[in-house]
């Protein structure tokens, strides 16, 4: 009896993508296009795929083909022998491999960088040129992928005829290569110099043109305009010039378009706009009707992800169009679609960054969003897996906690607050820890003794970690949580925080490179010693490591912000007992400094008045009638040409100093200095 017929299995995938990479090598010109195709149609949308090709070194070859294809072009043009049928093949094999590159490139940085790497760039510029028209749009196609990515060269639009080659794209009958010319222009113009030499050329006029052609040209139009237009007065006043042809009117048009891409980009295009010269768009109803424009995009599937970010664009730190907005029910509408289904991680990003914009001003917005009870979305986004989400749900907590009635309540000093915060303190990505210290930095500014919630899930612990980080901006930042951790906190806890922080630590941090660290660091210890006699002596502790450490910083520090938290700690510490107000003298006048300028002096000379209204509080403090030491100290603030400073200043510009300085001669006379 015959054995049954049976199939053989099919060979291992990772052995039939190394087949495909060896049949690109071929001699054969047609089993080279076989390859080709199915190369591109294997990876067509599909990362895994890509990255899979990637490393079998596919890009590579497909480049030597394009290399090799474009040289026997160039040879054949340049009067070699070659049949009609070879240059069609050749141009085949052109167009298929230019295509591949493209779809390695198309969107997946990785599959940029490798065509980069791989010399195709260049290759496919010069194809631009090419007599056939189908070469030159897949090449200008490949090319508008790679464009698309911030890997892509920056064009210099000021150098040579570098501006006569964008308008020749421009002016292009191939929709690939106008597209190619606007994804250039909106990849490479970042100067406002860029801006107005692509204005002057003429760009402007010819993008306003391409309104009018198809979708692909509306989309590729709206973009370039958008950022050519961005943060340029000048550039949009000429924009919006009726010899334009009504280019403001065409893109207000475009946001009524059956295309929800072009309804998208013709409303980021008219936010440049409000954003950057408010006078070219004061139309209320123009402002209202974009606000429900990007609500309606937010169902969308094609452009739901980025509505939400045009929209925070639109309100961000404007307190009206947060106020129409909350009039359209921005915030419900916003909180429906985190409530209702799913919501994926770029679009969530997207909704809470908006929510945070709507809360970052007006209360009625925050108690909204309270009311709703959407503060657990926020939460539950802490732990989410995407960090550009934990670090929008920061930004809303932030803003959200802005409230001073609702920090007073205590509301966000709970631990399903509390303890992701915390946790993300310890977050790999750093803009996610920055995100993190800034709500925490709200937060523990709470008035009531819900501060210990915080202690108590190991968050002093993790900011004094922070404050010896290497990078300054977490650095300054992790200080200033700690300042407002200890802000009209009790004396317990102040204990238990300096005890985490340590002296030597403390004193590291008012003396660090950083002047926006040393002045974090100032107002920490300002806080610590605000209070009871006890809490004075913190900075007495260690042989007054402290207290030196400010009057060093006052003496050689040069920013303003800096001295004038220094004088509020002498301040501070002036308020305590006879000690506590002779040792502040010290340092403030030296016993060896007698010929110099002394700082108080100095202080009292600024032009910033906030340094001088500190400068005179110290003194308000030291000379106290009713304190034993305040005569002899005002013979050595008169000796020292303080007093007759002080006389000179009875009617400062600045209100609080004047009536201050005033407040001072007259304890100066109380005390025993009756002269004038």
């Amino acid at each position: 009896m015959p054995a049954s017929a049976s199939s053989a299995p099919p060979p291992p995938t990772h052995s039939r993508r190394e087949d495909l990479i060896g049949r690109l090598s071929s001699s054969s010109t047609e089993a080279k296009l076989k390859a080709l195709r199915d190369l591109k149609n294997q990876i067509i949308g599909n990362r895994t795929k890509k990255l899979c090709f990637l490393k079998l070194g596919a890009v590579p070859s497909v480049t030597s083909i394009l290399s090799s294809s474009s040289a026997t072009a160039a040879a054949a043009a340049a009067g070699s022998v070659c049949s009609g049928n070879d240059v069609e093949l050749n141009d085949s094999l052109i167009i298929q491999s230019a295509a591949a590159i493209g779809s390695f490139a198309c969107g997946f940085d990785d599959g940029v960088k490798a065509v980069l790497d791989a010399g195709a760039f260049p290759l496919l510029l010069r194809l631009i040129s090419y007599p056939n028209d189908k070469v030159v749009g897949a090449a200008a196609r490949s090319l508008k992928f790679i464009y698309q990515s911030k890997l892509a060269p920056r064009y210099d639009f000021l150098q040579g005829n570098n501006m006569g080659f964008i308008q020749s794209l421009l002016n292009s009958e191939n929709e690939n290569v106008t597209g190619l010319g606007a994804s250039i222009i909106t990849h490479s113009c970042w100067t406002s110099m860029e801006q107005k030499a692509l204005s002057d050329a003429g760009i402007i006029k010819k993008l306003t043109c391409m309104l009018g052609g198809s979708a692909t040209q509306k989309d590729a139009s709206l973009e370039s305009l958008a950022t050519i237009l961005k943060g340029n007065p000048e550039v949009i006043s000429k924009f919006t010039e009726p010899e334009n042809g009504g280019a403001l009117g065409t893109v207000t048009e475009l946001t009524k378009d059956k295309n929800a891409r072009t309804r998208l980009l013709a409303c980021i295009c008219l936010i440049v706009i409000k954003n950057s010269a408010p006078s070219c768009l004061q139309d209320l109803r123009i402002k209202t009707k974009l606000i429900l424009i990007l609500l309606e995009l937010l169902d969308d599937d094609q452009v739901g992800d980025e509505a939400p970010f045009a929209l925070s664009s639109l309100i961000a730190e404007k307190e009206d169009l947060q106020v129409l907005a909350f009039e359209a029910n921005v915030i419900d509408k916003l909180v429906n679609h985190l409530r209702n289904a799913p919501v994926l991680s770029r679009r969530l990003e997207g909704i809470l960054i908006a929510l945070a914009n709507m809360c970052s001003r007006l209360e009625h917005c925050r108690d909204r969003l309270l009311s709703l009870e959407a503060m657990k979305f926020v939460t539950d986004a802490l732990s989410q897996d995407s960090g550009e989400v934990r670090a929008a749900a920061c930004v809303c907590l932030k803003n959200v906690s802005r409230s001073v009635k609702n920090l007073s309540a205590g509301l966000f000093m709970d631990e399903s607050f509390v303890a992701p915060l915390v946790q993300l303190l310890y977050d790999d990505l750093t803009f996610v820890q920055v995100s993190a210290l800034d709500a925490i930095s709200n937060i523990v500014i709470d008035f009531l003794a819900h501060k210990t919630m915080f202690m108590k899930c190991g968050g002093v612990k993790q900011l004094v970690q922070l404050s010896k980080s290497m990078d300054a901006t977490i650095r300054v930042k992790a200080v200033c949580a700690l300042r407002n951790l200890t802000f009209l906190v009790s004396d317990k806890c102040k204990e238990e925080i300096l005890s985490e922080l340590t002296q030597l630590t403390l004193r590291s941090l008012i003396c660090d490179p950083e002047a926006c660290v040393q002045e974090q660091a100032l107002a920490l210890v300002r806080n610590l010693v605000d209070g009871s006699l006890d809490s004075i002596q913190h900075v007495f502790a260690e042989d007054a490591l402290l207290l030196h450490a400010v009057g060093q910083q006052l003496q050689s520090a040069s920013k303003a912000e800096v001295l004038i938290q220094g004088m509020y700690v002498f301040t501070n510490v002036a308020s305590g007992n006879e000690v506590h107000k002779e040792a502040v003298m010290q340092e403030l006048f030296p016993p060896l400094a007698n010929e110099c300028e002394s700082i108080m002096s100095k202080f009292l000379h600024s032009d910033d008045s906030r340094l001088r209204t500190a400068a005179v509080w110290a003194l308000v403090n030291l000379t106290f009638p009713s304190s034993s030491g305040a005569f002899g100290r005002v013979m050595k603030l008169r000796n020292a040409g303080i007093v007759s400073q002080l006389k000179n200043m009875v009617n400062d510009p600045c209100l609080d100093v004047k009536l201050r300085v005033r407040t001072v001669l007259g304890q100066s006379i109380t005390s025993g200095d009756g002269s004038t």
